[in-house]
């Protein structure tokens, strides 16, 4: 079992049956190898060598997001420019005096971290972006708050405590009809996390969190993506314009009968939409059809993708998917469709299998039974869909 299976640690199938959107999970000891996720080494480098401005990097204590100037220092360039080069004296400052230290997107900066998003992306069915948050004081960055998402917490460094103090609405959205009422002055549960730990913790749970123990933390947040049925709702309605009643302007100057009569037909159409089976699977797989959170370009190779055995390539997204037709198969990837060959499906299944890692263009032939040319151009397709990507040459 891969030490970045979080899936697998946190339960797979039982998980997803019994916890996923109901209670908080705490697994301790789940990561022995936390450095192929990330280290403090990572995090100094991704600060030196990328600018990141508010809010995309941040500085926040007590619930408030801190001025950039305090911990930055203006660098105008020659084509008269301005960026805001950190300042570390005036970063560790800060970060003394209690703020805590956040990046968004992490994941997209860092490839052990994307390669574990990536590996929920493709059991969980939907995106992931991982936060990472660093801290060094008993001061809350944040205050008692909750989230509009479920989170999955890995513990990388040090200690931190988190107290949980459950949800007051149900599964509350970012634009919702009201707010959750405030959470109990007590919490339901105080966890300390160490190295290696996991938490998983449903959206809506009120939630506080502090580097109280007297060392420093580091800890990454996984954010799992919504799908509720306001967005089925949403989506439904665009594919019932189909039908006329759908596409027909509102009689909003008709009769009350005749107003009566509108809404009754579009009762049943709506209604017969809800009651097809399907329905979910046909959403997800949309969902799943036209995620793009991981494109990546496959330089030099604009022209398309050599028929070198030793030529590495990996899908963009983990949720693509092969479905079988009457002549062959649908496979479809980073809002992009193609219908193959039957012969072509045993190779898309080896890219499927193998995300987030990649897998030799050699590996590919021998496993569909093709030439390696034959697997350079099925792979010079994907690529110019922008659903697979050249990633080097294994040596």
């Amino acid at each position: 079992m891969s030490p970045l299976n979080l899936a697998a640690h946190l339960g797979q199938d039982e998980f997803l049956a019994q916890v996923l959107h109901r209670h908080y999970r705490h697994v301790p000891g789940a990561l022995p190898n936390l450095g192929e996720l990330i280290t403090w080494d990572d995090l100094n480098t991704v600060l030196a060598t990328h600018r990141m401005d508010p809010p995309r990097l941040r500085l926040s204590i007590d619930g408030e997001m801190l001025p950039q100037h305090r911990y930055t220092t203006p660098v105008i360039t020659r084509r008269h420019t301005v960026w805001q080069r950190h300042h570390p004296a005036e970063l560790h400052g800060r970060l003394a005096e209690g703020a805590s230290l956040v990046i968004d997107a992490v994941d997209q900066l860092h490839p052990g971290v994307g390669r574990a998003a990536m590996e929920l992306e493709r059991w969980l069915r939907t995106g992931v972006q991982a936060n990472l948050y660093a801290s060094w004081t008993a001061r809350e960055g944040f205050g008692v708050h909750w989230d509009d998402h479920d989170v999955i917490v890995t513990q990388v460094d040090g200690l931190k405590r988190w107290k949980l103090y459950g949800p007051t609405r149900t599964a509350p959205m970012y634009k919702d009809t009201e707010e959750p009422e405030p959470p109990p002055s007590e919490p339901l549960v105080e966890l300390v996390l160490r190295p290696g730990d996991l938490l998983y913790l449903p959206r809506g749970w009120w939630h506080s969190v502090s580097a109280s123990e007297g060392v420093h933390s580091l800890h990454l947040t996984f954010g799992i993506q919504t799908t509720t049925g306001a967005q089925l709702v949403s989506w439904l309605a665009d594919e019932l314009r189909r039908h006329d009643v759908l596409r027909a302007d509102l009689p909003v100057h008709a009769s009350a009968p005749a107003q009566a009569a509108y809404l009754a037909q579009l009762r049943k159409e709506v209604a017969t939409a809800l009651e097809d089976p399907a329905l979910i699977t046909r959403y997800t797989a949309m969902r799943d059809g036209a995620d793009l959170t991981r494109l990546r370009p496959s330089l030099p190779h604009i022209a398309g993708v050599p028929a070198d055995p030793d030529i590495r390539v990996q899908l963009a997204t983990g949720r693509a998917y092969v479905e079988p037709t009457e002549h062959g198969v649908t496979f479809r990837a980073c809002d992009n469709e193609w219908d193959m060959a039957t012969e072509a499906a045993p190779l898309l299944w080896c890219l499927i299998f193998a995300v987030p890692e990649a897998v030799s263009l050699g590996e590919l032939a021998e496993t569909a039974g093709l030439s390696v040319a034959d697997a350079a151009a099925l792979v010079t397709e994907l690529v110019n869909g922008q659903a697979a990507t050249v990633t080097g040459r294994h040596l």
